[in-house]
């Protein structure tokens, strides 16, 4: 405890600065940006978000001395590691605590378990184990790390906590790369806060200056303070930026903690040998699956349960999502013929998607479903619009409904169960036909979600127009043929 009267040595986190504020500042001090609003056709998985943002601090300072409601401790299984952090924590909480640790018998790799803060300005604790890291097990070192700052998180979801402060859990002693790991740690608190962001109010990266500079040069990939500083990050992300949670997603080498290795999480939902196995690694030698065909033939026949046809799609989604983010695919991106704009009046993401703009019949339709699903996935984790400009299309750019069925088969459930609204703009009458075949005897549960729009005015009533980005052409086709509306929107420079 501080002597009576003296200063106190903890430090409020409400008085740090936020990780976008000294931006800001910068921002406001240096010349405008003449060009306004930057315009990009292909948005980052991580985009741009203000709130998000708002819940970001960055200090170089002793976690310990951290007042929050919960602070991260890293240590070992025995939660006896003589680190600087543990030894800090250590000495400002006081003897009470390692009398509580005692209790605990220990903490797992990967697992986050809760004491009090007893003498500390942080009402709890929240001790991790990290990985040891060595380079012939990255991918289970990366699920390990993940699962720590995971665990972290959901703990003090459960817990109501308003505010954590990490300190940086892969310790110098377990030799985990410090750029690796500090991918690993932002991307799994940026798509946390995507997901529970309602539950957290700050997340500190309490750092020392050896780990400053890394983080300052990694935070702005996953927590881009403007949508220039979007763009300048998006070449510098990694290929494996996780799923939708941030966990490692590398089918050919995954290797899952579960809560009791051995046995599977959901055993009773399968039957035989199938069942016995499913719970390992993905790689066909790791699952040892054996004759692949001999799987599609009981899929065929109906032998297989509902719960095994759905780990079977799962596992083949997986292997699309990795090769697109594996791929060069700068060529169909730069088509211009799927790109991420606003929100609609429900506050859902709209995706747009530009038919004139896909020459069917000149690119590789397979390189155009992986950028599509390389797009996608980290937007269909939640509610999204497709807005689909049929406008001016010919022959040349039709999809085939066989296409379109490969792609309906291929993408993961959360595509189709979040998908709440297809917008088909300036429908023809063969087109309308086509949609209707292809919905009533192709696919299931997508009929009444399309909602045929003849103008940008019907449009607008669903989404503003200042929250979707329209092709030149597609407004000097609806003024010609629906005349002009809006006169607070701008036209297109060649009307």
């Amino acid at each position: 405890m501080d002597p009576l009267g003296a200063p106190s040595q903890f430090v409020d986190v409400d008085s740090l600065p936020g990780w976008a504020d000294a931006y800001e500042a910068e921002q406001l001090d240096s010349h405008p940006n003449p060009a306004g609003k930057a315009q990009v056709d292909v948005r980052s998985p991580f985009p741009y978000r203000k709130d998000i943002n708002a819940k970001i601090i960055l200090w170089k300072g002793d976690v310990a001395l951290l007042n929050c409601t919960a602070i991260v401790n890293t240590s070992n299984e025995s939660l006896t590691d003589k680190n600087p952090v543990s030894e800090s924590i250590f000495v400002h909480a006081g003897p009470d605590l390692r009398d509580e640790l005692q209790k605990l018998k220990g903490c797992r790799t990967g697992e986050a378990k809760l004491t009090k803060g007893f003498n500390l300005a942080a009402r709890f604790i929240i001790h991790t184990v990290g990985p040891k890291y060595k380079s012939r097990y990255r991918t289970a070192a990366e699920s390990s790390l993940y699962s720590c700052y995971r665990n972290v998180l959901q703990l003090a979801k459960e817990q109501a906590m308003c505010s954590v402060g990490f300190c940086v859990i892969n310790s110098l002693k377990r030799c985990y790369p410090l750029e690796d790991a500090t991918h690993i740690a932002l991307r799994t608190v940026r798509r946390f806060l995507e997901i529970h962001g309602e539950t957290l109010e700050k997340v500190v990266f309490a750092v020392s200056d050896l780990e400053e500079a890394t983080y300052q040069k990694l935070l702005p990939l996953y927590f881009p303070r403007s949508l220039e500083e979007e763009i300048q990050s998006l070449p510098y992300l990694p290929a494996d930026i996780g799923n939708a949670e941030g966990e490692p997603v590398v089918p050919e080498r995954q290797i899952r903690i579960t809560e009791k290795p051995g046995v599977p999480d959901d055993a009773s939902d399968e039957e035989g040998l199938e069942a016995d196995l499913s719970f390992i690694g993905s790689h066909a030698f790791a699952r040892m699956e054996g004759d692949v065909d001999k799987q599609r033939r009981l899929i065929l026949q109906g032998q297989l349960s509902e719960a095994a046809l759905q780990k079977q799609h799962q596992r083949n989604y997986n292997r699309w999502l990795c090769q697109a983010r594996a791929e060069d695919l700068s060529d169909i991106a730069s088509l211009k013929a799927l790109y991420q704009t606003g929100v609609d009046n429900c506050g859902r993401t709209v995706m747009v998607v530009v038919g004139r703009n896909i020459p069917v019949t000149l690119i590789d339709m397979e390189k155009a479903l992986l950028y599509f699903i390389h797009v996608m996935d980290h937007i269909a984790v939640k509610e999204y619009v497709l807005v689909y400009f049929h406008t001016l299309t010919n022959d040349y750019n039709q999809l085939d409904s066989n296409f379109l069925k490969k792609l309906y088969d291929v993408v993961d459930a959360k595509y189709k169960r979040n998908l709440k609204a297809l917008y088909f703009v300036h429908p023809t009458f063969r087109s309308k036909v086509s949609a209707w075949f292809f919905t009533t005897f192709t696919v299931s549960g997508l009929k009444d979600k399309i909602h045929y729009v003849e103008s940008l005015q019907q449009l607008f009533t669903a989404i503003p127009p200042e929250q979707i980005d329209l092709p030149p052409f597609v407004l000097e086709y609806d003024a010609r043929e629906n005349g002009p509306y809006y006169s607070s929107y701008p036209p297109s420079p060649d009307l």
